[in-house]
């Protein structure tokens, strides 16, 4: 898993709120399993009309924000069904940070499987980064600090867990976390399970 520990960049201001997953990743995508090239279909009924052409008013289709590594979404963000291809399609997309006020938890959860940072603001907050979003001002991440640094210097500071935050700086996808967090443990349970019972190893 690729790590995650600083990011600048533009942000594409989403504020539009309750964007399920099914908007991320319409259902009628779902037989396609493989990550590459997701990102195609990532927002697709909002990036595209039905002639198949680039919607010019949807934000991800507009030159300035089409390199845009942040999204700063609406409040929910990612509610709905459990698809995983959500944030696959988003990290393809080139999407690493999301921003918002709230996310659906299952969503949330299947960003750090995908080395893609979800992060949670207050209203205030929100309001501020849409409005350096908008006005295409750079934003840094930096997770080791846990806060958000705007172009001015000012910081807005931001809680995740521990353990999910050493799993996106060091890359570790969820069997590498076991084995850092416990691997000694397992080792000596090993060592005593084959003293004990070596017919299991055999």
């Amino acid at each position: 898993m690729d790590t995650f520990t600083t990011l600048t960049s533009i942000a594409a201001p989403l504020p539009d709120a309750n964007i399920d997953t099914d908007i991320i990743f319409p259902a009628r995508f779902l037989l396609i399993t493989e990550k590459k090239g997701l990102g195609q279909y990532a927002f697709y009924e909002k990036r595209y009309g039905a002639n198949g052409k680039e919607n010019p008013d949807f934000v991800l289709n507009q030159a300035a924000f089409r390199p845009a590594k942040i999204l700063i979404a609406g409040d929910n963000f990612g509610c709905g069904s459990s698809r995983e291809q959500a944030p696959w399609a988003l990290n393809d997309l080139g999407i690493r940070c999301v921003i918002s006020t709230s996310f659906g938890e299952i969503f949330y959860s299947n960003c750090f499987k995908n080395s893609m940072l979800p992060i949670v603001v207050s209203q205030e907050n929100l309001t501020l980064l849409q409005g350096e979003a908008t006005a295409l001002h750079p934003i840094s991440i930096d997770l080791a600090s846990c806060c958000i640094v705007l172009a001015n210097g000012q910081k807005i500071s931001f809680d995740v867990a521990e353990w999910r935050r050493n799993a996106l700086l060091n890359g570790w996808d969820e069997i590498d976390l076991i084995l850092n967090q416990d691997g000694t443990r397992i080792a000596e349970f090993e060592t005593k399970q084959k003293q004990r019972m070596p017919w299991l190893y055999a």
